[in-house]
């Protein structure tokens, strides 16, 4: 900020419908910012995220020669860059703008108690306006792409990934740790709802990733180092030995989950009581040989070490029951659950299918689990309110996916999180699902959580959807509002290296000349590197000393 320029500030209220306006008055609020130091027009919106709304910030830009925005609404998080673009338009730097949640962090959280939450949201506007005489002008970051992509995972996530990027134009490099692709596909009989057959339809899938032009499959290779960021990621791929270095813009990760082996349940023993997947090869190799047979759900998962829903269970279960009574339509099958899970119509409609078969289902509960016995199993049926006993000559253990060993390893070197069950964790589960927090990496599949067939190859399209609007552009720009080292305050580092070891991007390094150097295309200007730093040398642009003190002493009633 400039000594010369005066400080014109415009303070935008969002009623927000009624999560706002329908507990705290927001006209009173607009009145009271123009009480406000270096606050010159105000305004409250039904909507200030509407055209309309959108529209009177850029006329009072012009009008009131504003050159600082604050609006007071919902949530930065969905609404930060339409408003940023807003002003832009009008020739101010984005990041002039500073939003102040009056919603999420007001008016929701203390909706029993208004009037509160109406002096609450006058102390945040207060001090949105206080930092917003502060803030400075930042530029976007610009990097250049390489328009290439790396898939890693060869199962039918992956080989969607990778076939739609291709058919799009882009160099696709997909990577498979096992020496063919498929996945899990390859280890089953057919796939619900049609009763496909599940060899038919991935060879289907590999032939066309076999023809496809601008797709490299490397098969047995495994992702050995990744280095750079978005647009610019050198990676180290070893195959069989032989070291192949890549050069891509962006990172698709599809590489699938394992099943869980229930070792030490219900008399496991891969003979005579197996799991659903054991079962696929048996009715592949036309190996069945049994009439009473018996399956339990949710074996290994739904309790503490595995609270989580597998959601392809129950429908694993009755596809390869109906299969059977087709096969041996006088076999017994008993299917015995906690809940049955089976989305949408298609599945519903299956699920009464295999009903109208003669498939008996039983419920049972986690407190009375089923007893299995060398013959038989001892099951109390929740409907009768009796204990049922079920002979058997083949038990079959519907087990969950689970996270695959090696996502811990693969997660270090790409710098992306895990969630507490080690499957991959994407940046918002509802604003961004197929994103990461680390810009130009994507997830798609059983990688994230269990999926079936069908979710997963939409998703494999959802994630390369994403990377293609990178890879289509020359450039792209990232975040301005980063960690910086300038060059006023580099006598003040001491080069401790707490910096580097703190950053959860690795976006901090030392240079040969023995510096420290900020990669400001990976930083996320998070501020752990400048909260660390021992002698204050780390600047957080965006979120400055004086910027932050501005609030702070604004809310405690002192003059900045």
């Amino acid at each position: 900020m400039s000594e010369q320029e005066v400080i014109r500030v415009g303070v935008f209220v969002c009623h927000c419908g009624s999560n706002i306006g329908g507990l705290i008055d927001c006209k009173a609020l607009a009145e009271y910012a123009k009480t406000l130091p270096n606050v010159v027009f105000t305004e409250d919106n039904l909507y200030t995220c509407s055209e309309n709304g959108l529209a009177s910030i850029k006329n009072a830009i012009k009008e009131h020669n504003l050159n600082r925005v604050v609006v007071a609404s919902c949530t930065p998080r969905t609404h930060e860059p339409l408003f940023r673009e807003c002003i832009s338009e009008e020739g101010l730097n984005p990041y002039l703008f500073n939003f102040v949640n009056i919603r999420d962090q007001c008016t929701w959280v203390h909706m029993k108690h208004p009037k509160e939450a109406f002096e609450k949201a006058k102390d945040l506007i207060r001090m949105g306006a206080a930092k917003a005489v502060k803030q400075e002008p930042l530029d976007m970051i610009m990097i250049q792409i390489n328009p290439s992509a790396l898939v890693i995972g060869g199962g039918v996530t992956g080989m969607s990934a990778a076939l739609s990027l291709s058919r799009q134009g882009f160099k696709t490099y997909l990577v498979e740790k096992e020496d063919k692709l498929g996945g899990r596909l390859n280890t089953l009989y057919k796939l619900f709802p049609y009763d496909l057959e599940a060899s038919e339809f991935v060879e289907k899938i590999i032939t066309n990733v076999n023809i496809a032009q601008n797709l490299e499959v490397l098969t047995s290779s495994r992702v050995k180092n990744i280095d750079g960021f978005i647009g610019n990621y050198e990676v180290e791929v070893d195959q069989n030995g032989n070291i192949i270095n890549l050069t891509v813009g962006a990172i698709i990760v599809a590489v699938g989950s394992s099943t869980l082996t229930p070792e030490g349940m219900f008399g496991y023993d891969g003979i005579k009581r197996i799991t659903q997947y054991e079962l696929e090869t048996k009715l592949k190799n036309n190996d069945l040989r049994a009439k009473e047979i018996v399956m339990i759900q949710c074996v290994g998962s739904r309790n503490d070490e595995r609270p989580y829903c597998s959601s392809i269970c129950c429908m694993t279960a009755i596809k390869n029951a109906l299969i059977i009574k087709e096969k041996f339509p006088y076999a017994n099958i008993t299917i015995l659950f906690r809940d049955l899970y089976t989305p949408g119509t298609e599945y519903e409609e299956y699920y009464r299918r295999a009903r109208e078969t003669g498939l008996l289902f039983i419920k049972y509960d986690l407190d009375r689990i089923p007893v299995v016995e060398e013959n038989q199993i001892r099951v109390y049926n929740e409907y009768i309110g009796e204990e049922m006993i079920l002979p058997y000559d083949l038990l079959v253990l519907s087990s969950p996916l689970i996270a695959n060993k090696d996502n811990k390893e693969l997660a270090q070197l790409l710098k992306v999180p895990l969630e507490s069950n080690k499957f991959f964790l994407e940046a918002h589960v509802k604003l961004r699902p197929s994103d990461f927090a680390t810009d130009g990496v994507f997830i798609g599949g059983s990688a994230k959580w269990p999926v079936d067939i069908t979710e997963a190859i939409t998703q494999g399209y959802a994630a390369a959807s994403r990377a293609s609007t990178i890879l289509s552009h020359e450039t792209v720009k990232v975040e301005g509002a980063t960690s910086s080292l300038p060059e006023y305050n580099k006598n003040l580092c001491t080069g401790c290296e707490v910096c580097i070891k703190v950053c959860p991007y690795h976006a901090i390094r030392k240079t040969e000349e023995d510096e420290i150097e900020i990669i400001e295309a990976l930083c996320k200007g998070c501020g752990v590197c400048g909260a660390t730093c021992t002698n204050q040398a780390i600047v957080i642009k965006h979120f400055t000393d004086p910027q932050i003190l501005a609030e702070i002493f604004v809310f405690g009633g002192k003059e900045t």
